[in-house]
């Protein structure tokens, strides 16, 4: 038997490589970019190497005036989207698994629903509608919709972690004296936790990835933009400097690689709750 599968195993492996291999070059080209100097990139003989690094594109980043000020934004948009979905997003799949309420199927179907609509499909309506609550040119503009948007997908997930804790344990905490909120926050919070970690994540990439809504919503003051928009400064149609937009991009990419560190040992468990549920 283990000759007729290891055909098969040596295959799974193959593509599981090839396929790592693909996903990967994008973020090696972009790395190299970064370091190849002006002419080897603009070359019309690009070369998968270089033999001559230079730094010269992360000097031209680094020194741009509103850079770090980007940068912030981004830190505190995509912080704030993370901490404030994943509590909405708590409490949420607790009254939805723990109550019982009119509606509450419809609302669990809507959650799925809200998950279809194409983000480009609103970004009009959401322009008038920051416009109307005077949050164009502000950092809320950002904050606000990737909060709407990060919490269908956040509920439905935590949904799965709140109905694996027993009912039996929650009668037991009663029984111990433990109010309401005390379950939740010091026994229930700790046990999805890795559930909200992995909600996290998304939540986190998105916000700070985002360009779609810093470029819709932030139309005058520059001092709100973030780091996306920063790639613009190195982006001009007549002369576009791709060592720059590399550089950039390199650097943007470093903020989520320390996430994915810090939080991987919860990342996978929660991932793996998730399938087992």
């Amino acid at each position: 038997m283990t000759f007729v599968r290891r055909p098969w195993r040596l295959l799974a492996e193959a593509s599981a490589l090839l396929i790592a291999l693909v996903v990967a070059f994008p973020l090696y080209w972009m790395v190299l970019g970064a370091f190849k100097p002006a002419g080897e990139i603009e070359s019309s003989e690009p070369r998968p190497w270089t033999l001559a690094p230079s730094l010269d594109s992360f000097r031209r980043v680094f020194e741009q005036n509103e850079f770090g000020r980007y940068f912030l934004n981004s830190l505190v948009v995509a912080c704030t989207v993370v901490i404030v979905s994943a509590l909405i997003a708590f409490l949420a799949a607790t009254a939805v698994t723990r109550f019982r309420f009119r509606f509450r199927t419809t609302l669990l179907i809507m959650f799925l629903v809200a998950q279809m609509v194409p983000v480009e499909a609103l970004t009009i309506p959401l322009f008038f509608l920051m416009r109307d609550f005077g949050q164009l040119n502000t950092l809320g503009s950002l904050i606000l919709p990737h909060i709407a948007f990060s919490l269908p997908f956040a509920i439905w997930m935590l949904r799965g972690f709140v109905k694996a804790v027993p009912q039996a344990l929650e009668e037991a905490a009663y029984i111990d004296g433990a109010s309401r909120s005390r379950f939740l926050w010091q026994i229930l919070f700790p046990l999805v936790f890795p559930g909200l970690v992995a909600t996290s994540v998304f939540s986190f990439i998105s916000a700070w990835n985002d360009f779609l809504f810093a470029k819709s919503f932030i139309i005058s003051d520059t001092s709100q933009s973030t780091l996306p928009m920063a790639l613009l400064v190195f982006y001009q149609p007549d002369e576009p400097d791709w060592g720059g937009v590399m550089a950039a991009s390199t650097v943007m990419t470093i903020p989520v690689l320390v996430f994915f560190v810090l939080v991987q040992r919860r990342l996978v468990s929660g991932l793996g709750g998730a399938v087992k549920d």
